[in-house]
């Protein structure tokens, strides 16, 4: 009785926890001018430049150490800076270490590089099935069928003379 009960409450919570909520189906648009503390919800949040936000650390531009050229005269040839030069603040994503971006191909090479291989492999099929030799247009006939050679009676015997011959098994090479 009393598992029937606990059953029955926690069905009823969770079919009410899984309740969608009731939404309104169409926002009205009013032609009464609102007060700006109502549309403030509706205002976009700017992005503002503010140097005091890092304590005024000079900030460079966001370039990767991979793009930099590698063979110039940098003080230190493995991160591919200079003495005294600000680090950016993501430098552990922009870094010599990080991952280099794939910029050897573009996306439309790729897919043409893609479509060649395919036609390709579909031509080098049709060609080998254009030239493939087929069955021989008539079988190949044996002496009693091999019956001894084949394992005696029982054994499923070759093909020999007089027996009947399906055509569509064979066509014309």
């Amino acid at each position: 009785m009393f598992s029937r009960q606990a059953l029955t409450f926690a069905t009823r919570s969770a079919r009410a926890l899984a309740r969608p909520h009731p939404q309104p189906r169409f926002q009205p648009r009013l032609p009464v001018p609102r007060a700006a503390f109502s549309t403030s919800r509706y205002l976009k949040a700017e992005v503002e430049d503010d140097p005091e936000m890092n304590n005024n650390y000079i900030n460079p531009p966001r370039i990767k150490r991979s793009h930099r050229d590698p063979y110039a005269d940098w003080d230190d040839k493995q991160e591919m800076r200079n003495f005294g030069e600000p680090v950016h603040e993501d430098n552990d994503v922009l870094g010599t270490f990080s991952l280099h971006d794939y910029t050897f191909m573009s996306t439309g090479r790729g897919l043409v590089l893609w479509a060649a291989f395919i036609s390709a492999v579909f031509g080098l099929y049709t060609a080998v099935s254009w030239n493939y030799p087929g069955k021989p247009s008539a079988p190949v006939e044996y002496e009693g069928g091999l019956l001894e050679e084949l394992g005696g009676p029982g054994a499923v015997r070759a093909h020999q003379a007089g027996d009947p011959v399906d055509p569509a098994k064979y066509r014309d090479t």
